[in-house]
């Protein structure tokens, strides 16, 4: 007998979606966390990772780019909403963002180099693709009206974009 929403809980995180403590089968894995890590371990060979804002999975045998791309966005947006006078962390909790402000931001933006060499973030119609792909992962989600906000996901990119930083400077 399996939990409750195991089915969907496999699905999504197979698919690479991030489970937000904003979503009902969060409950679910945190209560059978022993469940679900030896369950992944054994049948896919991914590790299951988890905090107390939101679980994914981990394998060693992708190479991915997606996360990469994603955790260049966060550190361009964030630097440039900082340049702005914004707090970014705030501002990534608990604001809306319209996809033309995101636009401005990276159209504008002095990070121009990294912007122009990555395939997600190079151009106005590649960066709705790469927020569309944040969507599907549960790591944004969409307001209406062009409009997107964050889910907890956000932080490990954060996390990660913080580090890179920090590896760049030593």
């Amino acid at each position: 007998m399996y939990p409750d929403k195991h089915k969907e809980i496999v699905t999504s995180l197979m698919e690479g979606k991030f489970i937000t403590i904003e979503d009902l089968s969060f409950e679910t894995i945190k209560k059978n966390e022993d469940f679900y890590i030896t369950f992944f371990e054994k049948s896919f060979g991914f590790e299951l990772i988890g905090n107390q804002d939101f679980y994914y999975l981990v394998s060693n045998e992708t190479n991915e780019n997606t996360s990469r791309d994603i955790s260049i966005f966060f550190s361009v947006l964030c630097y440039e909403l900082d340049k702005d006078g914004k707090n970014f962390l705030e501002e990534l909790n608990y604001s809306e963002f319209h996809i033309d402000e995101i636009i401005e931001y990276f159209n504008n933006s002095s990070w121009t180099d990294v912007i122009k060499a990555n395939n997600q973030l190079k151009n106005d119609e590649s960066l709705k693709r790469h927020i569309g792909t944040m969507v599907k992962r549960n790591i944004a989600v969409k307001q209406g009206n062009d409009r997107y906000s964050f889910t907890k996901a956000h932080k490990l990119f954060i996390d990660f974009a913080k580090d890179l930083i920090k590896d760049d400077h030593q």
